[in-house]
C-alpha cells in the first residue's frame, strides 16, 4: 500500500467520522429545539398504531437515527411507560423516518446549488458565528443545526474525494457485481456493515457516498439496503440484553419486522432482476437508492401493519414469560429510570417528573402516618414513619442519581430550567418527610411520657394538620399538571399557614399563662407546630419551582 492510497483511507475514515459527528451534532440540535414538542409527542401515545407510526417516523426524523429511536422504545417499554401494542407503531414509523437521512445525502444530486462543496463551508460558517457570538438560545440551537448539516456535507464530501481514484478500479467492480448476483451475500454485507457501525443511516450513506463515484449497479445496492434494514436492529437486540421479558419483545418485535420486510422484497427484486437484467447491472445513482429506501420502508410498514398483533404474539412465543419476581418500589423506580431513554433528554425529563410525583405522593402519605401517630398515640404508625422516610432517602439517591445523568446530556437552556427544579423539588420532599419523622419522634416521646392534648389543642392541632396537608397536596398536583391555579392555591394556602401557627401559638402560649396546660405538653404541641409550618414552607418552594417553568 502506497502513501497516497494510505492518505486516501485516512481521508475517507476523516469523512465518515465528521459525517456521523455532523449527523449527531444536527440531532442534539433538532432535539433541543424540538425540546417541549417531543414532550407533547410523548403524550400522544395512544393505542392507536397508526398514530403510533406516524410518532415514530417524527422522532426519528428530530432524532437522525431509527436505532435511537427503538432503544428509546425498548427503555420506555421497559420502564412501563409503553406497552407492546404502542411500540409496534412507532417502530414501524421508525424505519419511514430513517429515510430522511438518506434523502439529505442525496442532495448533491439534486443541482449544483446543493452540491456539499458549494454550500457546506457557508453552512459550517452561518452555524459557528450563531453559536459562538449569539446570545439567543434559538439563535444558538439553529447554529448548532447548521454547523452539524454543514460537517455532514463536508464528510460526504471527504469520503467521495477519496473514493474518486480508485472508481475505475476492478475490485469494486468485482465486488459489487458478486455482492448483486448473489442476494444473501449482499443482504449479508449490509447486515454486517451497518451492525458494526450501529447506525443504518451511516451505512447507507457510505454507499450512497460510492453510489455518486458510479461504483454501485442496482441489484447490489437494493440487497445491501436490505440487509442494512436488518443490520439496524443490532442496536436495539444489544440494548435488550438487560431489560425486562416486554423490552426484549419490543426489540424482536423489530427484528421481525424488519427481516420479513427483507424477505419479502428480497425474493420480490430478485425475481424483477431475472426479468430486467439489464437494470440489474447497469449503475445506481445516490437519489435512487433514496427513492428504493422510502419505498421499501413505506411499503413494508403498509404490508405488515395489519399484522401488528401477530408480531406481538408471535415476540410472546419467542421470548416466554419467567415467574414474575417481586420488586421492592425502590427496584420499581430503577427499571422506571431507564437509561435508554437518556438518548432523548425531553423524554427522560418527563419520565423523572412522573418519579418525583411519585416520590410526593410518599411524602404525603408519610405525612398522614405521622398525623395518626401525633394525634392517635398509634406506636404502628410511628415505626411505619421511620420506614417510610427510609424509603424517601431512597428514593432521593435514586432520582438524584438519574438526573446528573439527564444533566450531563445536550441539554437546552428550557431543559437546564426543569432539571434544575426537580433537584430542588427532590430535596424539599426529602425534608418534608424529615419533618413527618420530626413529628413521629414527638409522638414517641408524649406516647412515652403519657401526655394528653386537651380537646382544645387537639382540635387546633387537627386544623393545623388539615390546612397544612392541602398545601402539601396542591404543591404536589401542581408539580404533576402545572396548572397555575394549583400553584395560586399553594401559595394561599402557605399564607393561611403561616397566619394560623402563629394564631395558635398565641393560644396556647395563654393556656400556659394560665395554667391550664402543662409545660412538658406545651413544647410537644409548639414544636409540632414548628414543624407542619416548615413542611409548608417546603410545599410553597415546590410550587414556586412549577411557577419558574410556566
Amino acid at each position: 500500500m502506497s502513501i497516497t492510497d494510505i492518505q486516501m483511507l485516512f481521508k475517507f475514515i476523516g469523512g465518515l467520522g465528521m459525517f456521523l459527528y455532523g449527523m449527531d451534532s444536527m440531532a442534539n440540535g433538532l432535539q433541543k429545539s424540538a425540546g417541549h414538542k417531543l414532550q407533547q409527542l410523548l403524550g400522544a401515545l395512544t393505542n392507536n398504531r397508526i398514530m403510533g407510526v406516524l410518532l415514530g417516523t417524527c422522532i426519528t426524523a428530530i432524532v437522525q437515527s431509527s436505532s435511537a429511536t427503538t432503544v428509546m422504545v425498548v427503555g420506555f417499554v421497559n420502564a412501563g411507560i409503553m406497552n407492546l401494542q404502542q411500540a409496534v407503531g412507532i417502530i414501524m414509523g421508525a424505519n419511514i423516518g430513517t429515510t430522511v437521512t438518506s434523502w439529505i445525502v442525496s442532495m448533491s444530486e439534486w443541482g449544483e446549488m446543493l452540491k456539499p462543496e458549494f454550500f457546506a463551508p457557508a453552512l459550517v460558517g452561518l452555524g459557528a458565528l450563531f453559536s459562538l457570538f449569539s446570545k439567543n438560545q434559538k439563535k444558538k440551537q439553529a447554529g448548532e443545526i447548521l454547523v452539524g448539516f454543514g460537517v455532514l456535507f463536508i464528510g460526504l464530501n471527504f469520503m467521495s474525494a477519496s473514493i474518486i481514484p480508485y472508481r475505475n478500479a476492478p475490485i469494486f467492480a468485482q465486488a459489487f457485481t458478486a455482492l448483486g448476483k448473489n442476494p444473501i451475500l449482499g443482504i449479508l454485507a449490509g447486515l454486517i456493515v451497518t451492525g458494526v457501525i450501529q447506525s443504518s443511516s451511516a451505512s447507507v450513506g457510505i454507499l450512497q457516498t460510492l453510489a455518486l463515484n458510479g461504483i454501485v449497479n442496482w441489484q447490489s445496492a437494493i440487497f445491501i439496503t436490505l440487509g442494512q434494514n436488518i443490520g439496524t436492529c443490532v442496536t436495539a437486540l444489544l440494548s435488550s440484553l438487560g431489560a425486562n421479558k416486554t423490552a426484549k419483545r419490543a426489540a424482536a418485535i423489530h427484528l421481525m419486522f424488519n427481516l420479513a420486510g427483507a424477505i419479502i422484497f428480497g425474493i420480490v427484486m430478485f425475481i424483477f432482476f431475472q426479468i430486467h437484467p439489464v437494470l440489474a447491472i447497469s449503475r445506481i445513482s445516490s437519489v435512487e437508492i433514496s427513492i428504493f429506501h422510502t419505498i421499501f420502508n413505506v411499503s413494508n410498514t403498509i404490508i405488515l401493519f395489519p399484522f401488528a398483533a401477530l408480531l406481538v404474539k408471535l415476540s410472546g412465543m419467542l421470548i416466554k414469560d419467567e415467574e414474575k419476581e417481586e420488586q421492592s418500589s425502590e427496584g420499581v423506580m430503577r427499571r422506571h429510570l431507564d437509561e435508554r431513554i437518556l438518548e432523548t433528554p425531553s423524554f427522560a425529563i418527563e419520565n423523572v417528573n412522573h418519579e418525583v410525583v411519585n416520590m410526593g405522593y410518599a411524602a404525603l402519605e408519610n405525612f398522614d402516618l405521622a398525623e395518626e401517630a401525633l394525634l392517635g398515640n398509634n406506636k404502628s404508625d410511628i415505626q411505619l414513619v421511620e420506614q417510610m422516610e427510609q424509603k424517601i432517602d431512597e428514593y432521593e439517591k435514586i432520582l438524584t442519581e438519574y438526573l446528573i445523568k439527564i444533566n450531563n446530556q445536550s441539554l437546552n437552556e428550557e431543559q437546564h430550567i426543569s432539571v434544575k427544579n426537580l433537584f430542588y423539588t427532590i430535596s424539599d420532599f426529602e425534608r418534608v418527610s424529615d419533618h413527618c419523622e420530626n413529628l413521629s419522634e414527638l409522638a414517641a416521646e408524649k406516647a412515652e411520657r403519657k401526655i394528653v392534648f386537651s380537646e382544645e389543642a387537639k382540635n387546633e392541632m387537627k386544623e393545623m394538620f388539615h390546612a397544612v396537608r392541602k398545601s402539601l397536596e396542591s404543591s404536589i398536583k401542581a408539580r404533576e399538571t402545572t396548572d397555575m391555579s394549583l400553584v395560586r392555591a399553594v401559595v394561599q394556602s402557605e399564607e393561611n399557614v403561616d397566619s394560623l401557627e402563629e394564631d395558635l401559638r398565641e393560644r396556647h402560649i395563654e393556656r400556659l399563662s394560665n395554667q391550664t396546660c402543662k409545660p412538658e405538653n406545651g413544647v410537644i404541641f409548639l414544636d409540632a407546630l414548628s414543624n407542619l409550618e416548615r413542611i409548608s414552607d417546603h410545599a410553597h418552594n415546590i410550587a414556586s419551582y412549577v411557577k419558574e417553568e410556566m
